[in-house]
Protein backbone atom coordinates (compact mmCIF):
# COMPACT_ATOMS: atom_id res chain seq x y z
CA UNK A 1 0.00 0.00 0.00
CA UNK A 2 1.20 3.24 -0.55
CA UNK A 3 2.59 5.23 2.33
CA UNK A 4 0.55 8.63 2.69
CA UNK A 5 0.18 11.12 5.28
CA UNK A 6 -2.64 13.20 5.47
CA UNK A 7 -2.05 17.55 5.50
CA UNK A 8 -3.98 19.32 7.90
CA UNK A 9 -3.65 23.20 7.65
CA UNK A 10 -0.41 24.51 6.35
CA UNK A 11 1.51 21.34 6.43
CA UNK A 12 2.77 19.45 3.69
CA UNK A 13 4.33 15.72 3.46
CA UNK A 14 7.17 16.37 1.29
CA UNK A 15 9.58 13.71 0.05
CA UNK A 16 13.05 14.53 -0.41
CA UNK A 17 15.47 12.41 -2.56
CA UNK A 18 19.03 12.60 -1.20
CA UNK A 19 20.52 12.82 2.14
CA UNK A 20 23.68 14.70 1.54
CA UNK A 21 24.07 18.21 2.52
CA UNK A 22 21.24 19.90 0.58
CA UNK A 23 18.74 17.48 1.04
CA UNK A 24 19.07 17.23 4.95
CA UNK A 25 19.29 21.05 5.18
CA UNK A 26 16.27 20.94 3.35
CA UNK A 27 14.64 18.80 5.52
CA UNK A 28 16.18 21.23 8.36
CA UNK A 29 14.22 24.47 7.54
CA UNK A 30 10.71 22.07 6.13
CA UNK A 31 10.55 20.64 9.77
CA UNK A 32 11.12 24.17 11.22
CA UNK A 33 8.60 25.26 9.34
CA UNK A 34 5.94 21.87 10.32
CA UNK A 35 6.12 19.96 7.65
CA UNK A 36 5.81 16.51 7.89
CA UNK A 37 9.22 14.85 6.11
CA UNK A 38 10.73 11.86 4.56
CA UNK A 39 14.32 11.44 3.72
CA UNK A 40 15.55 8.53 0.79
CA UNK A 41 18.98 8.31 0.43
CA UNK A 42 20.43 5.12 -1.32
CA UNK A 43 23.22 4.63 0.50
CA UNK A 44 24.25 5.44 4.65
CA UNK A 45 24.88 8.49 4.48
CA UNK A 46 28.29 8.55 5.67
CA UNK A 47 30.25 8.87 2.62
CA UNK A 48 30.10 10.99 -1.47
CA UNK A 49 30.80 14.56 -1.54
CA UNK A 50 29.12 15.85 1.50
CA UNK A 51 32.01 14.04 3.69
CA UNK A 52 34.80 14.52 1.57
CA UNK A 53 34.88 18.72 0.31
CA UNK A 54 37.01 21.16 1.80
CA UNK A 55 34.42 21.81 4.30
CA UNK A 56 34.57 26.07 3.32
CA UNK A 57 32.00 28.68 4.05
CA UNK A 58 33.04 30.71 0.44
CA UNK A 59 31.67 33.82 -0.02
CA UNK A 60 35.03 34.54 -1.70
CA UNK A 61 33.94 32.51 -4.50
CA UNK A 62 32.70 34.20 -6.54
CA UNK A 63 33.08 32.84 -10.12
CA UNK A 64 31.18 29.92 -11.59
CA UNK A 65 33.17 26.75 -12.90
CA UNK A 66 31.77 27.52 -16.13
CA UNK A 67 34.31 31.25 -17.30
CA UNK A 68 36.37 32.12 -19.85
CA UNK A 69 39.89 29.53 -20.36
CA UNK A 70 38.05 26.46 -18.59
CA UNK A 71 37.54 25.19 -22.28
CA UNK A 72 41.25 25.37 -23.02
CA UNK A 73 42.60 24.54 -19.77
CA UNK A 74 40.20 21.43 -19.66
CA UNK A 75 41.39 19.85 -23.86
CA UNK A 76 44.88 20.50 -22.35
CA UNK A 77 44.63 18.33 -19.55
CA UNK A 78 42.17 16.17 -20.56
CA UNK A 79 44.13 13.18 -21.30
CA UNK A 80 46.17 13.08 -18.05
CA UNK A 81 44.40 11.33 -15.20
CA UNK A 82 46.85 13.24 -12.94
CA UNK A 83 45.68 16.62 -13.53
CA UNK A 84 43.46 18.54 -11.65
CA UNK A 85 40.98 19.21 -14.27
CA UNK A 86 40.28 15.63 -16.28
CA UNK A 87 37.57 14.73 -18.49
CA UNK A 88 38.03 11.27 -19.51
CA UNK A 89 36.76 10.69 -23.28
CA UNK A 90 34.27 8.51 -23.66
CA UNK A 91 31.17 7.76 -25.47
CA UNK A 92 28.29 9.67 -23.80
CA UNK A 93 25.62 11.45 -25.56
CA UNK A 94 24.65 13.16 -22.06
CA UNK A 95 28.55 14.42 -21.44
CA UNK A 96 28.79 15.73 -25.01
CA UNK A 97 25.49 17.65 -24.52
CA UNK A 98 26.95 19.05 -21.06
CA UNK A 99 30.32 19.67 -22.64
CA UNK A 100 28.85 21.79 -25.85
CA UNK A 101 26.56 23.92 -23.30
CA UNK A 102 29.66 24.19 -20.76
CA UNK A 103 31.53 25.38 -23.73
CA UNK A 104 28.94 28.18 -24.63
CA UNK A 105 28.81 28.73 -21.13
CA UNK A 106 32.49 30.01 -20.70
CA UNK A 107 31.61 33.82 -21.39
CA UNK A 108 32.63 37.03 -19.31
CA UNK A 109 29.09 37.95 -19.65
CA UNK A 110 27.71 34.90 -18.66
CA UNK A 111 30.31 35.36 -15.55
CA UNK A 112 29.15 38.82 -15.35
CA UNK A 113 25.52 37.84 -14.56
CA UNK A 114 26.36 35.08 -12.65
CA UNK A 115 28.86 36.54 -10.25
CA UNK A 116 26.35 38.49 -7.65
CA UNK A 117 23.36 35.53 -7.30
CA UNK A 118 27.26 33.53 -6.23
CA UNK A 119 27.78 36.28 -3.73
CA UNK A 120 24.25 36.58 -2.21
CA UNK A 121 23.67 32.96 -2.20
CA UNK A 122 26.73 32.02 -0.21
CA UNK A 123 26.14 34.85 2.07
CA UNK A 124 23.04 34.26 3.04
CA UNK A 125 24.22 30.48 3.55
CA UNK A 126 27.49 31.37 5.23
CA UNK A 127 24.47 33.39 8.09
CA UNK A 128 22.47 30.14 7.84
CA UNK A 129 25.45 28.45 9.10
CA UNK A 130 26.22 30.72 12.07
CA UNK A 131 21.90 30.59 12.49
CA UNK A 132 22.83 26.97 12.99
CA UNK A 133 25.83 27.27 14.96
CA UNK A 134 24.17 29.81 17.66
CA UNK A 135 21.02 27.59 18.14
CA UNK A 136 22.42 24.92 19.65
CA UNK A 137 20.16 22.72 17.62
CA UNK A 138 22.87 20.16 16.90
CA UNK A 139 24.64 21.19 19.77
CA UNK A 140 28.30 22.29 19.49
CA UNK A 141 30.15 21.94 16.20
CA UNK A 142 33.32 23.16 14.67
CA UNK A 143 32.84 26.43 12.65
CA UNK A 144 35.80 28.83 11.79
CA UNK A 145 35.65 32.21 10.51
CA UNK A 146 39.54 32.83 9.79
CA UNK A 147 39.09 33.19 6.59
CA UNK A 148 40.79 31.43 3.44
CA UNK A 149 44.15 32.08 1.94
CA UNK A 150 45.26 31.95 -1.83
CA UNK A 151 48.36 30.74 -1.78
CA UNK A 152 50.37 31.75 -4.84
CA UNK A 153 54.01 31.13 -6.04
CA UNK A 154 54.20 32.82 -9.00
CA UNK A 155 53.50 36.55 -10.10
CA UNK A 156 51.16 35.38 -12.45
CA UNK A 157 49.08 33.73 -10.03
CA UNK A 158 49.01 36.42 -8.20
CA UNK A 159 47.84 38.79 -10.88
CA UNK A 160 44.85 36.00 -12.03
CA UNK A 161 44.01 36.00 -8.37
CA UNK A 162 44.26 40.58 -7.92
CA UNK A 163 41.11 40.53 -10.79
CA UNK A 164 38.96 38.12 -8.69
CA UNK A 165 39.94 40.02 -5.53
CA UNK A 166 39.42 43.23 -7.02
CA UNK A 167 36.03 41.98 -7.86
CA UNK A 168 34.95 40.06 -4.63
CA UNK A 169 36.18 43.66 -2.86
CA UNK A 170 33.45 45.84 -5.32
CA UNK A 171 31.21 43.63 -3.79
CA UNK A 172 31.88 44.48 -0.16
CA UNK A 173 33.60 41.37 0.70
CA UNK A 174 36.59 41.35 3.06
CA UNK A 175 40.09 41.08 1.19
CA UNK A 176 43.65 41.07 2.11
CA UNK A 177 47.31 40.65 0.95
CA UNK A 178 49.70 39.50 2.29
CA UNK A 179 53.48 39.25 1.51
CA UNK A 180 55.61 36.36 3.00
CA UNK A 181 56.56 38.33 6.29
CA UNK A 182 52.95 38.44 7.17
CA UNK A 183 51.84 34.93 5.82
CA UNK A 184 54.55 33.28 8.40
CA UNK A 185 52.84 35.33 11.07
CA UNK A 186 49.96 33.64 10.42
CA UNK A 187 51.33 30.37 9.75
CA UNK A 188 54.35 30.13 12.13
CA UNK A 189 54.14 26.25 13.15
CA UNK A 190 54.51 25.30 9.60
CA UNK A 191 57.42 26.25 6.28
CA UNK A 192 55.46 27.25 3.95
CA UNK A 193 56.63 27.70 -0.20
CA UNK A 194 54.43 30.90 -0.92
CA UNK A 195 55.48 34.75 -2.45
CA UNK A 196 52.35 36.00 -0.83
CA UNK A 197 49.08 35.09 -0.24
CA UNK A 198 45.44 36.99 -0.64
CA UNK A 199 43.30 36.50 2.50
CA UNK A 200 39.34 36.27 1.83
CA UNK A 201 38.53 37.42 5.44
CA UNK A 202 34.85 36.57 4.77
CA UNK A 203 35.09 32.97 4.13
CA UNK A 204 35.02 30.25 6.92
CA UNK A 205 35.28 26.57 7.41
CA UNK A 206 33.96 23.47 9.33
CA UNK A 207 34.45 20.20 9.69
CA UNK A 208 31.91 18.40 7.18
CA UNK A 209 31.93 14.81 8.98
CA UNK A 210 31.58 16.20 12.42
CA UNK A 211 28.10 18.39 11.14
CA UNK A 212 26.73 15.51 8.90
CA UNK A 213 26.18 12.82 11.43
CA UNK A 214 24.85 15.73 14.01
CA UNK A 215 22.08 16.85 11.46
CA UNK A 216 20.92 12.88 10.94
CA UNK A 217 20.61 12.69 15.06
CA UNK A 218 18.59 16.36 15.18
CA UNK A 219 16.25 15.31 11.94
CA UNK A 220 15.64 11.98 13.61
CA UNK A 221 14.87 13.57 17.02
CA UNK A 222 12.23 15.78 15.18
CA UNK A 223 10.72 12.69 13.86
CA UNK A 224 11.86 12.78 9.94
CA UNK A 225 12.15 9.54 8.36
CA UNK A 226 15.40 8.97 7.25
CA UNK A 227 15.60 5.80 5.02
CA UNK A 228 18.91 4.52 4.11
CA UNK A 229 19.62 2.00 1.37
CA UNK A 230 16.40 2.88 -0.07
CA UNK A 231 16.61 3.55 -4.62
CA UNK A 232 14.06 5.39 -6.33
CA UNK A 233 13.08 3.60 -9.35
CA UNK A 234 9.81 5.31 -10.79
CA UNK A 235 8.19 8.65 -10.60
CA UNK A 236 4.91 8.23 -11.68
CA UNK A 237 3.05 11.51 -13.08
CA UNK A 238 -0.79 12.43 -13.16
CA UNK A 239 -2.47 15.85 -14.22
CA UNK A 240 1.12 17.65 -14.21
CA UNK A 241 2.22 16.15 -10.36
CA UNK A 242 4.26 13.23 -9.89
CA UNK A 243 1.33 11.64 -8.01
CA UNK A 244 3.78 8.28 -6.76
CA UNK A 245 7.32 7.56 -5.87
CA UNK A 246 8.37 3.84 -6.11
CA UNK A 247 11.42 2.61 -4.57
CA UNK A 248 12.74 -0.31 -3.82
CA UNK A 249 11.12 -0.78 -0.37
CA UNK A 250 8.32 1.33 -0.56
CA UNK A 251 5.27 3.32 -2.41
CA UNK A 252 5.27 6.97 -1.55
CA UNK A 253 2.16 9.37 -2.28
CA UNK A 254 3.83 13.05 -1.59
CA UNK A 255 2.25 16.24 -2.16
CA UNK A 256 5.68 18.02 -2.43
CA UNK A 257 8.88 15.92 -4.27
CA UNK A 258 12.32 17.17 -3.95
CA UNK A 259 15.29 16.19 -6.23
CA UNK A 260 18.24 16.68 -4.12
CA UNK A 261 20.38 13.88 -5.18
CA UNK A 262 23.25 15.40 -6.80
CA UNK A 263 23.99 13.60 -10.30
CA UNK A 264 21.73 11.38 -10.03
CA UNK A 265 18.86 13.94 -10.06
CA UNK A 266 19.14 13.99 -13.77
CA UNK A 267 18.29 10.44 -14.30
CA UNK A 268 15.63 10.70 -12.05
CA UNK A 269 14.34 13.99 -13.75
CA UNK A 270 14.82 12.29 -17.82
CA UNK A 271 11.89 9.60 -16.01
CA UNK A 272 9.37 12.70 -16.34
CA UNK A 273 10.88 14.04 -19.44
CA UNK A 274 13.26 17.04 -17.50
CA UNK A 275 16.08 17.34 -19.32
CA UNK A 276 17.98 18.37 -16.60
CA UNK A 277 22.22 18.71 -17.72
CA UNK A 278 24.48 17.43 -14.56
CA UNK A 279 27.68 15.96 -14.81
CA UNK A 280 29.45 14.35 -11.98
CA UNK A 281 33.04 15.81 -11.19
CA UNK A 282 35.04 13.52 -8.98
CA UNK A 283 36.76 15.34 -6.01
CA UNK A 284 39.30 13.57 -3.46
CA UNK A 285 40.23 13.86 -0.19
CA UNK A 286 43.45 12.75 1.83
CA UNK A 287 42.94 13.25 5.48
CA UNK A 288 46.12 13.11 7.75
CA UNK A 289 44.95 12.48 11.46
CA UNK A 290 48.10 13.90 13.90
CA UNK A 291 49.67 17.51 14.11
CA UNK A 292 50.71 19.35 10.51
CA UNK A 293 51.01 22.51 12.28
CA UNK A 294 48.60 23.61 9.38
CA UNK A 295 46.29 26.40 11.18
CA UNK A 296 45.07 28.57 7.97
CA UNK A 297 42.51 26.83 5.52
CA UNK A 298 44.28 27.70 1.84
CA UNK A 299 43.48 27.05 -1.71
CA UNK A 300 47.23 26.14 -3.17
CA UNK A 301 46.65 28.15 -6.51
CA UNK A 302 49.48 26.39 -9.11
CA UNK A 303 48.11 22.83 -7.40
CA UNK A 304 44.50 23.76 -7.69
CA UNK A 305 43.56 22.60 -4.42
CA UNK A 306 42.66 22.99 -1.23
CA UNK A 307 43.98 22.57 2.41
CA UNK A 308 41.85 22.60 5.55
CA UNK A 309 42.70 22.34 8.93
CA UNK A 310 39.30 19.98 10.58
CA UNK A 311 38.49 19.17 14.15
CA UNK A 312 41.16 16.08 14.65
CA UNK A 313 42.92 16.28 11.69
CA UNK A 314 43.98 18.32 8.34
CA UNK A 315 42.11 17.78 5.01
CA UNK A 316 44.00 17.81 1.47
CA UNK A 317 41.30 17.77 -1.70
CA UNK A 318 40.57 18.74 -4.67
CA UNK A 319 40.73 17.83 -8.47
CA UNK A 320 37.98 17.44 -10.89
CA UNK A 321 37.13 14.46 -12.47
CA UNK A 322 34.64 13.88 -15.48
CA UNK A 323 34.91 10.42 -15.17
CA UNK A 324 31.05 9.26 -15.33
CA UNK A 325 29.18 8.44 -12.13
CA UNK A 326 31.41 6.15 -10.50
CA UNK A 327 33.27 6.12 -7.08
CA UNK A 328 36.89 4.07 -8.08
CA UNK A 329 39.89 5.90 -6.66
CA UNK A 330 42.66 6.58 -9.25
CA UNK A 331 45.96 6.22 -7.49
CA UNK A 332 47.40 8.51 -9.88
CA UNK A 333 44.90 11.48 -8.55
CA UNK A 334 45.50 10.75 -5.10
CA UNK A 335 49.21 10.89 -5.53
CA UNK A 336 48.88 14.29 -6.87
CA UNK A 337 47.53 15.61 -4.54
CA UNK A 338 50.22 14.67 -2.06
CA UNK A 339 52.76 16.29 -4.37
CA UNK A 340 50.47 19.39 -5.03
CA UNK A 341 50.82 19.61 -1.28
CA UNK A 342 54.40 18.90 -0.83
CA UNK A 343 54.95 21.82 -3.30
CA UNK A 344 53.61 24.53 -0.63
CA UNK A 345 54.57 22.60 2.72
CA UNK A 346 57.80 21.00 2.14
CA UNK A 347 58.34 19.67 5.70
CA UNK A 348 54.92 17.68 5.17
CA UNK A 349 54.78 13.93 4.90
CA UNK A 350 51.42 11.95 3.99
CA UNK A 351 52.15 8.46 4.21
CA UNK A 352 51.25 5.44 2.42
CA UNK A 353 48.59 4.31 4.48
CA UNK A 354 47.11 7.83 4.84
CA UNK A 355 47.00 7.73 0.64
CA UNK A 356 45.16 4.50 0.44
CA UNK A 357 42.16 5.66 2.36
CA UNK A 358 41.49 8.63 -0.03
CA UNK A 359 38.07 8.55 -0.96
CA UNK A 360 36.33 10.43 -3.73
CA UNK A 361 32.71 12.08 -3.83
CA UNK A 362 30.76 13.31 -6.66
CA UNK A 363 29.88 17.08 -7.41
CA UNK A 364 26.60 17.31 -9.44
CA UNK A 365 27.71 20.05 -11.91
CA UNK A 366 25.75 22.48 -13.91
CA UNK A 367 26.28 23.83 -17.63
CA UNK A 368 27.03 27.10 -16.56
CA UNK A 369 28.08 26.19 -12.70
CA UNK A 370 25.39 27.83 -11.48
CA UNK A 371 22.70 25.55 -9.02
CA UNK A 372 19.30 24.36 -9.77
CA UNK A 373 17.07 25.60 -7.32
CA UNK A 374 13.23 25.83 -7.72
CA UNK A 375 10.29 24.60 -9.21
CA UNK A 376 10.27 22.78 -12.20
CA UNK A 377 7.64 24.59 -14.65
CA UNK A 378 6.40 21.37 -15.80
CA UNK A 379 4.65 19.98 -12.67
CA UNK A 380 3.58 21.73 -9.74
CA UNK A 381 4.74 19.57 -7.23
CA UNK A 382 8.57 18.82 -7.95
CA UNK A 383 11.60 21.17 -7.03
CA UNK A 384 15.07 20.86 -7.69
CA UNK A 385 17.87 21.32 -5.19
CA UNK A 386 21.48 20.04 -7.40
CA UNK A 387 24.10 21.38 -9.33
CA UNK A 388 26.28 23.12 -6.85
CA UNK A 389 29.36 21.83 -8.58
CA UNK A 390 32.21 23.09 -5.55
CA UNK A 391 29.98 25.05 -3.54
CA UNK A 392 27.64 22.11 -2.23
CA UNK A 393 28.81 22.21 1.06
CA UNK A 394 28.99 26.28 1.06
CA UNK A 395 25.36 26.27 -0.44
CA UNK A 396 23.95 23.60 1.61
CA UNK A 397 21.54 25.62 3.89
CA UNK A 398 20.76 28.43 1.68
CA UNK A 399 19.17 25.65 -0.85
CA UNK A 400 17.45 23.92 1.68
CA UNK A 401 16.01 27.83 3.17
CA UNK A 402 15.11 28.57 -0.25
CA UNK A 403 13.34 25.58 -1.05
CA UNK A 404 11.28 25.83 2.45
CA UNK A 405 10.08 29.28 1.45
CA UNK A 406 8.86 27.56 -2.16
CA UNK A 407 7.35 24.64 -0.69
CA UNK A 408 6.00 27.15 2.74
CA UNK A 409 4.64 29.55 -0.27
CA UNK A 410 6.79 32.60 1.48
CA UNK A 411 8.70 35.26 -0.22
CA UNK A 412 12.13 33.64 -0.58
CA UNK A 413 15.41 35.22 0.93
CA UNK A 414 16.85 35.80 -2.51
CA UNK A 415 16.01 35.59 -6.40
CA UNK A 416 16.43 32.57 -7.79
CA UNK A 417 15.79 33.53 -11.85
CA UNK A 418 19.76 32.89 -12.25
CA UNK A 419 18.92 28.67 -10.85
CA UNK A 420 15.87 28.17 -12.39
CA UNK A 421 15.97 24.56 -13.32
CA UNK A 422 14.18 24.75 -16.74
CA UNK A 423 16.76 27.13 -17.88
CA UNK A 424 17.81 26.98 -21.76
CA UNK A 425 21.22 26.77 -22.87
CA UNK A 426 22.26 27.30 -26.44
Amino acid sequence: MPMVLKSFDMEKQVLIIGGGIVGLSTAYYLTKAGHAVTVLDKGEINKGASFVNAGYLTPSHIMPLAAPGMVSKGLKMMFNSASPFYMKPRWDMEFFKWAWYFYRSCTPGNVKKAIPAIKEINLLSRTLYEEIHRSNDLGPFHLDRKGLLMLYQTQASLEHEKEVAAKASQLGLEVDYLNQAQLKQMEPEVEVNALGAIHYECDGHMTPTEFMPKMVHFLKSKGVALHTRETVLELRTKNQRISQVISNKNTYQPDEVVLAAGTWSATLARQIGVPLSLQGGKGYRIDVKRSTGIHMPAILMESNMAVTPMKGFTRFAGTMEFSGNNDIVRRERALALVQGAKKYYPQLHIGPEEIAAAQTGLRPVSPDGLPYVGRCGAYDNVLFATGHAMMGWSLGPATGKLIEELISGKQTSMPLDMFRPDRKFK
